[in-house]
């Protein structure tokens, strides 16, 4: 059965991890919010995923910005500074254990609400924040044999209905383009722009190689700010491989000598079909596993310049 980039093995171990939830670690049974939770009545909050390596979450810095971007878009009061919530991170691989292999979902809702209603005046209480963190790692396959996409019927919304830029705990959309696709038989949605160009896919960013060996990816104002989609465009800036943010149609899609998508569970991945129709070979291309041992040397070198106290990188914001 198809299951898209985020298909993993069990791993026994996350049976007992410890959840980081407003401040104290609880075993995995008993972390719990309360029914009154925004979060959980309407879907009312940002979160994040960040990779391990090293004992680092990768490109935290990047991680923390769009989160701090997307509370200030909903007028969401996080409750905690960036050091704070570094050092909760910290805390929580630190009980746990973990190093490498693990992913960690960083998520905040705007609060316990006096009554089940969508005002956020009638929030009571402080911001809810919940840290889980998992030994997780990609199938094997999914990184070298890739996935398949179906192009949805369901859109990327416009920003003036639900800006696409924020990477909310509503994702209504992406869960209906995700049934479509894989009841269709594909692994993940391919979703379209409000024009009918293509936009991103419903869990990670999409990108084609022509013919001429350029690598494209959507023109960014209908997806998600990636941080992965960011990366890996500016690794093939470094590498002088031609890369640009563009607009494009199914047609150049099917056409493509490569795809691929990225997210920060999986990193880079190749597509072999859209829509019933192969890409390129069917297999994975030369670009594509450049591209994936290039990514792995970027997050190799970011948390190569961490701190092993702290984590936090000798530079500048990113």
């Amino acid at each position: 059965m198809a299951h898209g980039t985020h298909d993993h093995a069990d791993d026994p171990r996350n049976a007992e991890v410890l959840v980081w939830v407003n401040g104290e670690l609880h075993p995995r049974d008993r972390a719990v919010v309360s029914v009154f939770d925004s979060g959980f009545v309407l879907g009312d909050g940002v979160w994040e995923g960040l990779r391990v390596s090293g004992g680092h979450p990768a490109f935290l810095e990047k991680h923390l910005d769009r989160l701090e971007e997307g509370a200030r878009a909903i007028m969401m009061d996080l409750g905690m500074s960036r050091d704070a919530l570094t050092t909760a991170i910290y805390d929580t691989l630190s009980a746990n254990r973990m190093s490498d292999g693990v992913h960690v979902r960083l998520m905040v809702t705007r609060g316990v609400k006096s009554t089940p209603y969508q005002d956020p005046r009638v929030t009571v209480g402080p911001a809810t924040v919940v840290i889980i963190a998992e030994h997780k790692e990609p199938m094997p396959a999914t990184v070298t044999e890739g996935i398949t996409l179906f192009t949805t019927h369901v859109r990327r919304a416009t920003p003036d209905t639900l800006d696409p830029k924020l990477n909310a705990h509503s994702k209504l959309n992406d869960i209906t383009a995700c049934i479509q696709a894989y009841t269709a038989g594909a692994d993940e949605a391919l979703m379209l722009d409000p024009h009918g160009f293509v936009a991103t896919c419903n869990s990670t960013h999409f990108f084609i190689v022509t013919r001429d060996g350029e690598v494209w990816t959507s023109d960014g104002r209908f997806c998600l700010g990636g941080i992965t989609r960011g990366n890996v465009l500016e690794v093939c800036r470094a590498s002088d491989i031609p890369a640009r943010e563009t607009t494009f149609s199914l047609t150049d899609v099917y056409s493509a000598s490569e795809a691929f998508v990225t997210g920060t569970f999986a990193g880079v991945v190749p597509v072999r079909a859209v829509d019933g129709r192969t890409i390129g070979t069917g297999h994975r291309g030369p670009v594509v596993e450049r591209l994936q041992g290039l990514y792995a040397e970027h997050v190799r070198a970011d948390v190569a310049g961490r701190s092993p106290a702290s984590g936090i990188t000798g530079g500048s914001r990113s």
